[in-house]
């Protein structure tokens, strides 16, 4: 079994900025790609930003671009989510996602999930 388990989220106030953190443990499997979604209420999962396991190449989506910066650390198989200049919008529960079976930007490609966690951007 697979464990992804994010940290990091919080209370910040526009302008501030979080870093999540999303550690896989268990058995070993074969993911690609690590990637971040984010789902605020009311509303559907969206990605966020993507690292490629090998070489690093990254993906983001158009809002985040320029703010976010994702990256990992293989030896310790953790991606990051470095969070600058938040805005309220960016308000969401936040989960990492492995195991990619088709489209890197669609929450149904993925095997894995973490629990998710809280980040909440005040005005």
């Amino acid at each position: 079994q697979v464990q992804l388990v994010e940290s990091g989220g919080g209370l910040v106030q526009a302008g501030g900025s979080l870093r999540l953190s999303c550690a896989a443990s268990g058995r070993t499997f074969s993911s690609d790609i690590r990637t971040w979604f984010r789902q605020a209420p009311g509303k559907e999962r969206e990605f966020v930003a993507a690292v490629m396991w090998n070489g690093g190449f990254t993906y983001y989506t158009d809002s985040v671009k320029g703010r976010f910066t994702i990256s990992r650390d293989n030896a310790k198989n953790t991606v990051y989510l470095q969070m600058n200049s938040l805005k309220p919008e960016d308000t969401a529960v936040y989960y990492c996602a492995a195991d990619r079976s088709g489209g890197i930007y669609y929450a149904r490609s993925y095997a894995y999930w973490g629990q998710g966690t809280q980040v909440t951007v005040s005005s």
